[in-house]
């Protein structure tokens, strides 16, 4: 899927599954990080980072060079969860609150990302319901960034009822390319009607730096 996107990057681009792979997704447990995950955690964080590097604001390099005890303090910090067959962690999206004192009514879903082999299975949809439950009793909006040009994600977060509000031209920039990004939200609020949303535009770029997503 994000992924990517990058303030949340739904990093999950179109693949298909190996021939004769059959993923038995009723094994598949969706719960909150720890600490105790950090190393798992991280191994996926670098993959997405590696495998998907337009979705994210933050680099593999920047990542990779980072102690284990960061991602540590990031999982007590924020909000992550994941998706767990066994013990191998197949997906992950975090979430967190806005700091500023007007903007605490907003969320984000950020840092988004599905193994290749766990793709088309609905674990990236199990994963933002998560995200969605967890933020209906937080916040009254919850928001996200797409890469414009992810359209499994797209159609994801659609059909979840996030709604398209508005493009960040050239948000994001790798390897000399620009990337567009596309703002979506989602009103969390029991009289949302047709999700009418008004709000100023979000800066993903910013966002990503701030929290390397």
């Amino acid at each position: 899927m994000p992924q990517g996107g990058s303030i949340f990057g739904y990093s999950q681009l179109p693949v298909d599954h190996p021939r004769g792979h059959i993923l038995n997704t009723s094994r598949i447990k969706i719960r909150g990080l720890t600490s105790a995950d950090a190393a798992a955690y991280r191994d996926i964080r670098l993959a997405g980072l590696k495998d998907s590097p337009e979705a994210f604001g933050s680099t593999f390099g920047r990542e990779n060079a980072q102690p284990l005890a960061w991602f540590s303090d990031r999982l007590r910090n924020f909000q992550v969860f994941g998706a767990f067959r066994a013990t191998d962690l197949l997906g992950i999206a975090g979430f967190v609150v806005r700091e500023g004192e007007k903007e605490r009514h907003k969320g984000l879903l950020w840092g988004m990302y599905v193994r290749p082999d766990a793709r088309k299975t609905g674990v990236g949809r199990r994963l933002v319901e998560a995200v969605i439950d967890f933020a209906r009793q937080r916040v009254e909006l919850l928001q996200l960034s797409v890469v414009s040009d992810n359209e499994p994600a797209r159609r994801l977060y659609a059909r979840l009822g996030f709604v398209e509000y508005g493009v960040e031209k050239k948000s994001l920039k790798h390897d000399g390319r620009y990337y567009d990004e596309i703002l979506m939200a989602l009103d969390l609020m029991p009289d949302a009607g047709q999700f009418a949303i008004r709000m100023q535009r979000t800066d993903a770029a910013q966002f990503e730096e701030e929290f390397a997503k």
